[in-house]
């Protein structure tokens, strides 16, 4: 394998995507908007932007800076921009959806990007987990406080006619206490000082237009003072139903069978990713294998955690997707599957077989192969076992 012509010690985001189309190169203490914008550190990056704490200069708050690779600024990007400003102008905002405040362009080397500038939010699901809960899972109260609020949220959106597209607990985030009267200096203390990494050509030359001096490492969000609300955040796979995409890149673990079968997508894609969600707040895992997972093997966990045979309309693809091959083991079901994981030994119990149960009967009305079978959010959501 050829070495690549850039490298940095930093592992972040991908360095040969800052070329045209891709990121923008972002340096800390640069100004956006017209001076607007301070940039103090990273929060993290994707496939499709890199994520920066700033200062508002204006209105003297902390903010999240959203800044998009510009090849996607007609398509994906538009959708995004499409779904927030609905959701603001509605102003039906939830306590439980990630607000954006305001959004603009701006130009580099690489193009044009989209700006959008959303609150600032703590740690996703996954990293509090991490930091926090040795176990590898949040304390059953805690997973139920968690659930009901994104469910909230969810509910929110769909009846807004609005589909998250890309809903997974990575996608729920913690809300920070106010930090808008911490001086910078304070602040920068909270999140860890930057580290930084110099980007270098390993053929000797200079860098060259569109190629930052440096990679910043995202900040330890863990450390900082947190509630216990969420918020949906991420909306960069959302749609409205007058927009719908062709397929999605929802994380195949969590992804719905329709989207797997190019059928029609709707806001019910997001019934299906919320009872993996489900069942992985609780137990710590999804209830799908994540790792070396190929769309058919997927289809065949599918069929056997539902106990559901495909709809009819698919199953020409399915022969397709096989290519003959037939599978004679079978796995568990859903909630012999659910029990499994969850009474594992190896973690720590504090919800009751009963309580697994009812969980079960929950997943069991969202994981249904055909989408218009599958319960609403507002149907989960007033369930009595999630309390008020």
């Amino acid at each position: 394998m050829a070495q690549p012509i850039l490298s940095c010690p930093i592992d972040a985001e991908p360095l040969d995507r800052y070329k045209k189309g891709g990121y923008y190169p972002t340096t800390l203490g640069s100004f956006l908007a017209d001076g607007r914008y301070k940039i103090l550190h990273k929060l993290g990056w994707g496939g499709y932007s890199t994520v920066w704490v700033a200062r508002d200069q204006r209105e003297e708050t902390y903010v999240a800076v959203k800044i998009c690779v510009s090849e996607e600024r007609n398509d994906r990007n538009q959708r995004e921009l499409d779904v927030l400003k609905k959701l603001t102008s509605t102003h039906s905002s939830s306590r439980h959806i990630m607000r954006m405040l305001d959004h603009f362009d701006i130009d580099s080397p690489n193009g044009t990007h989209r700006c959008l500038v959303l609150e600032l939010l703590g740690p996703s699901v996954p990293d509090m987990i991490e930091a926090r809960f040795t176990d590898g899972r949040l304390p059953g109260n805690l997973a139920k406080v968690v659930a009901k609020q994104a469910l909230c949220g969810l509910d929110l959106l769909h009846e807004q006619k609005i589909a998250h597209g890309d809903l997974h607990t990575r996608n729920l985030a913690f809300v920070m206490p106010p930090m808008d009267k911490i001086p910078e200096h304070e602040l920068i203390k909270i999140l860890g000082k930057p580290e930084i990494g110099h980007v270098k050509r390993n053929d000797g030359r200079s860098l060259g237009p569109g190629i930052p001096e440096y990679i910043v490492r995202p900040a330890r969000t863990c450390s900082w003072p947190l509630s216990h609300t969420i918020k949906l955040i991420d909306f960069g796979e959302s749609f409205l139903q007058h927009n719908v995409p062709q397929t999605l890149h929802t994380p195949l673990a969590v992804r719905a069978p329709e989207v797997i079968f190019q059928d029609h997508l709707d806001y019910r894609i997001d019934l299906w990713s919320l009872g993996c969600m489900l069942f992985e707040l609780f137990v710590g895992q999804p209830p799908f294998d994540s790792l070396f997972t190929t769309p058919g093997i997927l289809v065949e966990q599918m069929q056997e955690i539902t106990n559901e045979a495909l709809p009819e309309r698919w199953l020409d693809i399915w022969a397709k997707m096989r290519d003959g091959a037939v599978t004679e083991s079978s796995g568990p079901g859903l909630q012999e599957w659910l029990e499994q994981v969850y009474f594992d030994g190896e973690q720590k119990e504090d919800l009751t077989k009963e309580d697994i149960v009812k969980l079960g009967h929950i997943i069991q009305k969202l994981l249904r192969l055909e989408p218009s079978a599958r319960a609403s959010v507002k149907e989960i959501a007033n369930d009595p076992w999630f309390g008020d």
